[in-house]
């Protein structure tokens, strides 16, 4: 256009990017990846998806096998999910619905599992997105039992302060490696 001064206009955010900025996640609109509060969780890390949920493989696991379990939306706080995505959740936790147990999918030679959520910041959630810890338990794997408690916490406390700290994350390859096998367990 003739005669127009364009260099004080303000640039409109495409579409996009403005559902991107409004909900506070990167990838929301792609489907190759799957929103853990404001972290954008790639389908390579997913190793079950149910109606309401997924399970996917952790960060820094605690144990070998430690995975979450977390409601595909996008939630915060657990009283604020439906009926159906609380039931869905615990259900994908526990047992899921692929021809093994969810529970044998992640670990074949645990016999028991540790399940954990913080609630809300008071409660150690440093996460801004409802997520069960699922912790397959061996005899002897910590010096009192209930420690994992103790090392749940630090892990949170890590993941806000310094993720270098004992235990440095793992490479996206190695976690993509493990779903893969998770996947395949859960199938057989």
């Amino acid at each position: 256009m003739v005669g127009l001064d364009t260099s004080t206009a303000v640039p409109f955010p495409t579409p996009d990017t403005l559902v991107q900025d409004l909900l506070g996640f990167q990838h929301c609109l792609d489907p190759l990846y799957r929103a853990f509060g404001p972290y954008a969780i790639r389908l390579s890390e997913v190793f079950y998806e149910s109606t309401h949920s997924v399970a996917l493989v952790n960060l820094k696991p605690i144990v070998p096998g430690h995975v979450l379990v977390i409601p595909k939306r996008r939630i915060d706080r657990f009283t604020n999910l439906d009926a159906d995505e609380v039931a869905d959740l615990w259900q994908s936790a526990q047992v899921g619905r692929p021809p093994r147990p969810l529970l044998q999918c992640i670990h074949y030679n645990a016999p028991a599992f540790t399940f954990s959520m913080q609630d809300g910041a008071a409660a150690g959630q440093t996460v801004p997105h409802v997520h069960v810890h699922v912790l397959p338990r061996t005899p002897g794997d910590f010096k009192k039992n209930d420690d994992i408690y103790d090392e749940l916490e630090r892990n949170d406390q890590r993941r806000t302060m310094d993720l270098d700290e004992d235990r440095p994350p793992r490479t996206l390859d190695a976690m993509a490696a493990e779903a893969a096998l998770l996947r395949q367990r859960c199938r057989h």
